[in-house]
């Protein structure tokens, strides 16, 4: 399959051959006919990728500031490296499709095979889209005018958040796409609009649809046009539909506005309010979220779970459908906003247009039979090599930012062998597998672990994903490198446990396969300095590990039990496997407390103590803390044994305190051992010797998930 991206580094937008996506739960699978370009939003994203570095913090300056705390806390190089990986990764453009569904996630209802369908797919021939994401087109709307839906969706939310009335005044400030659909659908509910913008072409339109029209830049005086289109009350409301740095237009609606107007915010305008032009009328004003109720909510978007229709009448899905309708009975016309079209093969010219000509409002991508059904879930990159099968020639799952930015590099870097490059969208594995040096890119994991030539695999996706693609790989008796954590809950690990004695248990004469964990921090230099001092130490040891994790919001995946698991399973393993290795003993008792907050009594697992006691008599505390400053060093280990003390700020800056020979080992940039670990795992394989004992791994894991348990069950 094809796919346009934009690349956000050099500014160049890119037509690229991936691997057809794989369908995952409550999705369908289209091939598309047509999609439209949206003028605002991806003009905004061009001229963004377009610009300067220094431009483009201008532009984020929210931005700028969390680069210079992560410089405090991390370092320059660290920082620096992040923010070029960020931008150095492609985005898909366009949300505005027209397809044919040509499969469907088992067990899903409402769509069949050959339905003609709108969606919020990318411009690619193949998209796989969520189910709440897609409608139904009507038979007698054709594709060219369906294909308006999603952007259409986006106006018609800002319409039933203003929720005009018969007879009711609007401005419009904006003649764009949007605008021009917004003043149909405020006629359409009996209004009388003014249309405002600087481009005549677009007010023309605008005036075709029946609005009075207002061009400033020709003379055209706002305030005055909206207080006769008012009769001299003010007007009912105003739909903000530009993309302006200016304040002047919440300034103006404001002024326009009669006592209790409405303003509604769909576009992007300054937001330096005036309270005396609010308050003396007591203006409401809202701002419109793209496609209405459901977006951005996981459980909606992602899961495919609906809101019921007697609490939340309007949807996003339902707005697809709500629109489809008007453009079923003919009361919006999009036809005169077509203003070109290109066969999407050619879509360079189609976004030179676009940076071009500031008028234009529907571009149009025609995908012929001949781009689409390209439904093969593997393609072979740009090298061609021959891989050794006593090397470790790698398969790896999950390309997302940590793996393509840190784990391919150090893999790259210890001598692995980077055989199949394996994520979802496949977008993502032609990209980092291309920039990796991967033979292959793919959206087929089983097709990968049945390849001979793989003989390890590296799993670096969601966590709730992780338990599966180990005992797969295992099975398939290939050596595992799996991301934190290993299991989320009792049952999976249990599963991991039995698929990996019983791979050793297999009279071969070969060697079974090696497990390990990502716990990186135990390879950094600076703690294999700090255990080899404490080796020497006979007396029990007392250790203090902070971590001040920084807040994640509740609806981030991590902190979802079922997926990511929950911060203490997700990150937190990370320290217990540290405070281990430095101990090297086994761990005994575990106990925990949470911090408990509100009348609520609601268990904030990622504002916890956590103390482990050992088997020799050691104990330490894991302070694993969400409510910090973020200046602050992210992690602080103090480790007092024999009258002596070490302490690591932020793998940085290690002190020894009473220590015969050692005072001190600083390093100018970050290292948490993310380069070490994945070579260690290489030389384990040669070797035949794991760097970590699976006793050791399934331990730790299991440590983790009871502690999480009693911080939740306190």
């Amino acid at each position: 399959m094809k796919q346009i991206l934009q690349d956000l580094s050099s500014g160049e937008t890119l037509i690229v051959d991936s691997p057809a996506p794989m369908l995952s739960s409550s999705s369908l699978k289209i091939a598309s006919k047509v999609s439209l370009i949206s003028a605002g939003t991806e003009r905004m994203l061009v001229e963004f990728a377009q610009s300067s570095y220094i431009d483009k913090a201008r532009k984020q300056p929210e931005r700028v500031k969390m680069v210079l705390d992560k410089v405090a806390t991390d370092g320059l190089v660290t920082t620096y490296d992040a923010v070029k990986s960020k931008l150095g990764q492609p985005i898909p453009l366009g949300y505005s499709n027209v397809g044919v569904v040509e499969g469907i996630s088992p067990g899903l209802s409402g769509f069949q095979v050959g339905d003609r369908v709108v969606s919020n797919g990318a411009h690619a021939d193949i998209v796989t889209v969520k189910n709440n994401l897609c409608a139904r087109i009507p038979d007698n709307v054709d594709d060219d005018s369906a294909v308006f839906t999603v952007v259409g969706s986006i106006g018609l939310q800002g319409v039933r958040l203003a929720n005009p009335t018969l007879g009711e005044s609007f401005v419009v400030v904006g003649a764009g796409l949007i605008g021009l659909l917004v003043i149909q659908l405020l006629k359409a509910n009996g209004c009388r609009v003014l249309a405002i913008d600087f481009d005549d072409n677009k007010l023309e339109l605008a005036a075709q649809f029946g609005a009075e029209i207002c061009n400033p830049v020709t003379g055209g005086d706002a305030l005055s046009q909206a207080a006769s289109l008012s009769r001299d009350r003010g007007v009912d409301g105003v739909i903000i539909t530009a993309s302006s740095k200016s304040n002047e237009p919440m300034k103006q609606a404001a002024q326009m506005c009669r006592k209790h107007g409405r303003i509604i915010l769909v576009g992007v305008v300054g937001l330096e309010l005036d309270r005396s032009d609010f308050y003396e009328k007591e203006i409401i004003f809202q701002v419109s979220c793209s496609y209405g109720p459901g977006r951005y909510d996981a459980s909606y978007e992602d899961d495919g779970n609906d809101y019921p229709i007697g609490y939340v009448r309007w949807t996003e899905q339902r707005n697809f459908e709500a629109f489809l309708d008007l453009l079923s009975t003919g009361v919006v016309d999009v036809k005169p906003l077509i203003s070109s079209r290109f066969e999407f093969t050619d879509a360079s010219a189609a976004y030179k247009e676009l940076s071009s000509n500031t008028s234009g409002l529907g571009i149009l991508l025609d995908y012929s039979s001949a781009t689409r059904g390209r439904l093969s879930r593997s393609i072979t990159l740009d090298r061609q090599e021959h891989f050794d099968g006593d090397s470790p020639t790698i398969g790896f799952i999950g390309a997302g930012n940590y793996a393509s930015r840190i784990l391919i590099p150090a893999f790259k870097a210890a001598g692995g062998r980077l055989h199949t490059l394996v994520t979802a969208n496949g977008v993502n594995s032609v990209i980092h597998g291309k920039k990796g040096g991967f033979l292959k890119a793919s959206t087929d994991a089983a097709e990968m672990l049945a390849e001979c030539e793989v003989n390890t695999v590296v799993i670096a996706t969601q966590h709730n994903t992780h338990s599966k693609y180990v005992i797969d790989s295992l099975n398939a008796n290939k050596h595992v490198w799996v991301e934190k954590p290993l299991a989320i809950d009792r049952d999976s690990l249990a599963l991991i446990e039995s698929s990996y004695f019983d791979a050793h248990s297999k009279d071969t004469g070969i060697a079974g396969p090696q497990l390990m964990v990502g716990f990186n921090r135990r390879f950094a230099p600076q703690v294999q300095k700090m255990h080899d001092l404490l080796s020497s130490v006979k007396s029990p040891k007392t250790l203090i590990i902070t971590v001040n994790a920084g807040f994640i919001p509740e609806d981030h995946w991590t902190q979802d039990p079922f997926v990511g698991g929950g911060r203490i399973i997700g990150e937190c393993c990370h320290f217990i496997d540290l405070m281990r290795f430095l101990v090297g003993q086994k761990i005994v008792s575990v106990s925990g407390r949470s911090m408990v907050a509100g009348s609520s009594r609601t268990i904030m697992t990622d504002r916890s103590s956590i103390t482990l006691g050992f088997e020799d008599g050691s104990f330490g505390t894991i302070l694993y803390l969400a409510n910090g400053a973020s200046n602050f060093p992210k992690e602080r280990i103090e480790v007092f044994s024999g009258g002596k003390v070490l302490q690591l700020d932020n793998f940085r800056k290690l002190k020894g305190y009473g220590w015969k020979g050692f005072k001190k080992l600083n390093l100018w940039s970050q290292d948490k051992g993310q380069q070490a670990c994945p070579a260690e795992f290489i030389k384990g394989i040669r070797d035949g010797i794991p760097c970590i004992p699976a006793d050791e791994i399934f331990e730790v894991a299991r440590v983790t998930i009871e502690a999480n348990d009693i911080l939740l069950d306190q």
